[in-house]
């Protein structure tokens, strides 16, 4: 259990806010290269609070910027995109992907109240089809190569799933809870008829949570039904601050949870099925838009992995209120992740780098399957 103080050190993702100013020293998913066309060269976009506008440039770049112009505070959204800058709607303000305003048609040629008029702007990066930005201070940090992303041997799938009616804690705590996956996926799906989730419809012997360098890895043995035969899985990591890695059997997979503010979540998926036999796919990354799935009376449909979590975490509220909560043994993983949040929040506030970051682009590549693999022997071995 929490007080309200401390829920709100770790829920609230504004400017300013301790979790917020942690958030912005990674590289997020904002949206995917499919998003746009030639005839559709902007997009809205609200991320941890600030009300942007993501563009892609005549040189096939994309920037982000304020929505609102500095002068009458008319959305960008609806502007011109000339080169690498933007041209308010309204009396044709012109601002460059740095925010820095460069015409104003109708003032004074004045360069040096020009100069004075600058937006928020943040660098954007294409990777594999998705958009990644970065809103934090100073030099960005490398922007990871992600084994999932980097893999060409397998068709690459990224799924944009209607935003989450929740904050974003709510299903990052989810990702270091081991034993839900019995009762809402595994038994819900048994009663409507539903394989999918034969696979968690076990009993589970023991779990157990290990930190490692990029958070914390949470692992589960089972025991199949009915005999003394036990299987330990290889480890599911939720990868700091807000991703979840899952090797799902031959499927692998990337799960971002991007705060749209305080009380909305981005969810952004990215999955690889390997070929059988190794051979490279050479095709673009098919991109999949999930819409929220409810039943005939606009409940949660409770019959896809995807709906049975939206229903456990919206109902929550928009903010879990985690000072009438009742922790138990099972939430050891949630407490492990707490303190690792408030540790890396205090970091951050005493001016050094949280963990997970990359400094060297030589180290950019991250392969998950390596570093749980060394988590799990150093953990065998204590």
């Amino acid at each position: 259990m929490l007080s309200a103080e401390q829920n709100r050190f770790l829920t609230e993702v504004g400017p300013g806010t301790p979790a917020g100013e942690l958030l912005r020293r990674y590289w997020h998913p904002i949206a995917v290269a499919d998003d746009f066309s030639e005839s559709k060269r902007t997009k809205r976009i609200r991320v941890l609070g600030e009300d942007l506008v993501l563009y892609r440039t005549d040189e096939g770049g994309y920037a982000l910027v304020q929505e609102a112009c500095a002068h009458r505070r008319v959305s960008l959204y609806y502007g011109f995109v000339e080169g690498c800058a933007i041209r308010c709607p309204y009396h044709g303000w012109l601002y460059d992907q740095d925010g820095q305003c460069l015409e104003q048609p109708f003032e004074q040629d004045n360069r040096r109240a020009r100069e004075r008029v600058r937006i928020p702007a943040y660098p954007v990066q294409e990777y594999r089809g998705l958009l990644f930005a970065y809103l934090g201070p100073g030099e960005p940090p490398v922007l990871p190569r992600w084994d999932v992303l980097e893999r060409t041997d397998g068709q690459l799938t990224l799924y944009v799933e209607e935003d989450l009616q929740c904050n974003w804690l709510q299903p990052m705590e989810n990702a270091v809870d081991t034993v839900h996956t019995f009762w809402l996926h595994g038994h819900t799906m048994h009663l409507k008829g539903i394989d999918k989730g034969k696979y968690y419809y076990r009993p589970i012997e023991k779990y157990g949570f290990e930190l490692f360098e990029w958070g914390i890895i949470k692992r589960r043995v089972y025991r199949n039904a009915g005999t003394d035969d036990v299987e330990e899985e290889t480890g599911h990591p939720l990868v700091f601050p807000n991703i979840l890695r899952l090797p799902e059997g031959p499927r692998q997979a990337l799960h971002w949870r991007v705060p749209v503010d305080d009380t909305r979540t981005m969810l952004f998926r990215a999955g690889l099925l390997p070929t059988r036999d190794g051979s490279t796919v050479d095709a673009p990354p098919v991109v999949e838009r999930i819409a929220r799935e409810v039943d005939a009376d606009g409940d949660h449909a409770m019959t896809t992995f995807s709906s049975q979590d939206r229903m456990a975490w919206e109902t929550q509220g928009d903010i879990y209120d985690r000072t009438r909560e009742n922790l138990g043994a099972e939430d050891k993983g949630i407490a492990m992740y707490r303190r690792l949040l408030r540790e890396q929040i205090l970091k951050v506030q005493n001016g050094e780098d949280p963990m997970a970051l990359i400094r060297d682009p030589a180290n950019a590549m991250v392969n998950f399957e390596v570093s749980t693999g060394q988590a799990r022997a150093e953990y065998a071995g204590g």
